[in-house]
């Protein structure tokens, strides 16, 4: 008998430590709660630390304060140019109102799901009725910030405000930049043929230039040398003139050693001449006189 009341005084005393710490709850930092009072929603609570509620009765759903990121597929945009492109973009969202959170979507989880098709098709209508190149520009800030504010009227009633819409990549199909690669490459080429021919063009032209002032410069130093010739030859000849009229008589000894020394080069020179030519005057004579002919006496 006293064993079984003392297991039922254990059993109260349990009970009562369960009820009693199934009144509080605690709160952390980056979370909120909203109480419950039989599945219907009875107090937000934002405030971190220790609370209390009615055990049984009430229950505790938790929701995060922190920024959450939500991730979309990429997909293909057709822009107002006709072009398509390729946009992997992403939303970072947060709960501001966890009672009308949870009355509209209940967890993070369903609110992505939710979420999802409303950030995709925001970024179709906004991409889609501006050209390509906005995306290249520094436009595409301000496209950005459009397609968080169609995000956060279209998500009124959520409970939540996404603060930001990044574009991760907008990019040209593979098969487009495919192409498009291709036709630069053309274009390369054809601005490096018309660039080789400019060169070769201008090479021509400076050549030819070149050429051309040679030809002149040539010219006229020949001119020059002729002229300098010219008047080396009449000074070598007034020279010369003036030399044979002080002594002709030594001018011609002179030219007769000169031409001795042309004609009797080397060692087996030999020459067929009469005795009495006018070539061996000096032989015969010191002074030059003109040798007689044979036979004759002076």
């Amino acid at each position: 008998m006293r064993n079984s009341s003392l297991v039922a005084l254990g059993a109260i005393l349990l009970v009562a430590v369960v009820l009693g710490l199934s009144c509080f709850y605690t709160v952390g930092q980056t979370e909120q709660a909203l109480v419950l009072q039989f599945e219907a929603p009875r107090e937000v609570v934002t405030e971190p630390g220790l609370h209390t509620k009615i055990p049984l009765i009430q229950s505790v759903v938790y929701m995060p304060k922190l920024l959450l990121n939500l991730d979309a597929l990429p997909e293909e945009v057709i822009a107002s140019d006709k072009k398509r492109m390729v946009v992997d973009a992403f939303a970072r969202w947060r709960i501001v109102d966890p009672l009308r959170f949870y009355q509209a979507l209940q967890d993070v989880e369903v609110a992505e799901v939710r979420l999802s098709p409303i950030l995709s098709s925001n970024v179709r209508e906004v991409l889609g009725s501006h050209a390509f190149q906005s995306m290249l520009s520094p436009q595409r800030a301000k496209l950005m910030n459009d397609i968080r504010d169609n995000m956060n009227e279209s998500a009124a009633g959520f409970g939540i405000q996404v603060v930001d819409v990044r574009i991760r990549r907008a990019d040209l199909p593979a098969e487009n930049s495919k192409a498009i690669y291709a036709r630069m490459i053309q274009e390369r080429k054809r601005e490096a043929a018309e660039f080789r021919a400019e060169g070769s063009e201008t090479a021509q032209r400076i050549r030819a230039r070149a050429e051309r002032e040679v030809t002149v410069l040539t010219a006229e130093a020949t001119r020059e040398s002729e002229i300098l010739r010219g008047e080396g030859d009449a000074q070598k000849t007034e020279i010369l003139a003036g030399a044979y009229g002080k002594d002709p008589d030594f001018f011609a000894f002179y030219r007769s050693m000169q031409a001795y020394q042309d004609a009797l080069q080397g060692n087996n020179t030999t020459l067929v001449l009469s005795p009495d030519s006018e070539f061996f005057r000096y032989f015969s004579s010191p002074g030059g006189a003109a040798p007689k002919p044979a036979g004759k006496k002076k």
